[in-house]
């Protein structure tokens, strides 16, 4: 049997498998389970293979190639527009198998298994922060719905706590201060949850020389060091640091017809932990950063004098952008340039 290309759709328990000849007509329409596809796999010739990254096909595209096969993962949304008729699984695989051959199609790296792992921990953890901020917003509905005002922020209200519950607030009764009790101890308990899995974090950033770079750079700190090189690793899959800025969604949204190109807002495509990392770390920059340091920050403080605190924080994370890719494609540490 001669495959020139072939479509996996993976799902839960089941793969779906369809394989195209040469011409693009259909050779083979299969189903197999994890042990099954494998051992179908390994009796072909090398071929190429394309899936959608989702969960799961990372860990099947790395024992395809292992096998000998060319495996390649694409994003769904570049998959569809070759579905045809209503959608199943097997067409499902059909388009996968047509899109992966086109010559201009954008691939997903292959993630490796130590990558996997440090986004498990940042999506763990941005679950926790969640989980956390919805228990402390809960706390504080409840004593507003009692006439307990507390002062914004959370150290404030963790402050307020322990005098509002020991002195018996007379607004509070005694099952409403048994629920914020409950609702306290979950928060401390997230709190320490949340450190844990920030020590994690720590000591990938000690074992990796990527992340370590990255938290040189100005506004890049131990959370979006950890989080850039879970996403991309070394980086090299972008041709430049503009394109890392796109696919993070820091670029302008074009509109363009008849001749006349139109730009518009932030696309805000991509990464959107990463983007969000990057423009909060921008705020900080422009925030406590001397003037004067470097050419960047005499560049963005001169923005912000003109432009609105928004648009200056955005300008500035793309930037920063552009310096990590840089950082990671030539393993160079961040040098700044002093302002003259």
């Amino acid at each position: 049997m001669t495959l020139a290309t072939i479509g996996i759709d993976v799902g839960k328990s089941w793969y779906h498998l369809v394989g195209l000849d040469q011409r693009g007509a259909v050779e083979i329409r299969q189903r197999f389970n994890r042990s099954q596809l494998i051992r179908f796999m390994t009796k072909l010739p090398p071929c190429l293979i394309g899936m959608e990254a989702s969960c799961g096909s990372h860990h099947l595209a790395r024992a395809l190639v292992e096998i000998g096969h060319d495996a390649r993962l694409m994003s769904a949304k570049f998959v569809r527009p070759y579905l045809k008729g209503n959608k199943n699984d097997y067409l499902d695989a059909e388009a996968i198998a047509e899109a992966v051959g086109r010559a201009n199609m954008r691939f997903v790296p292959i993630k490796t298994a130590d990558q996997l792992d440090l986004q498990a921990v940042h999506r763990v953890r941005s679950g926790l922060v969640s989980r956390r901020t919805g228990v402390i917003n809960q706390i504080r509905s409840f004593l507003q719905d009692r006439g307990v005002l507390v002062g914004v922020g959370p150290a404030r209200l963790a402050r307020a706590l322990p005098t509002i519950l020991d002195e018996h607030e007379p607004h509070l009764s005694g099952e409403l201060r048994r629920l914020i009790e409950l609702l306290w101890a979950q928060w401390r308990q997230i709190d320490t949850q949340i450190d844990e899995l920030e020590d994690l974090l720590e000591a990938q950033l000690e074992r990796d020389p990527a992340c370590a770079r990255l938290k040189e750079i100005p506004g890049v700190g131990l959370i979006t060091s950890t989080a850039v090189v879970a996403a991309i690793g070394d980086g090299k899959m972008f041709r430049s640091g503009r394109d890392f800025a796109a696919w993070l969604g820091l670029v302008p949204r074009q509109h363009s017809t008849g001749g006349r190109a139109t730009l518009l807002g932030i696309s805000k495509r991509g990464n959107s932990h990463i983007r969000t990392l990057l423009i909060h770390g921008a705020r900080c920059r422009l925030r406590f950063e001397k003037e004067g340091a470097s050419q960047l920050s005499v560049w963005a403080k001169r923005l912000l004098a003109r432009a609105h605190a928004n648009v200056a924080a955005v300008a500035l994370a793309n930037k920063m952008a552009r310096i990590i890719w840089a950082v990671l494609t030539k393993g160079e540490r961040y040098r700044a340039r002093l302002a003259v």
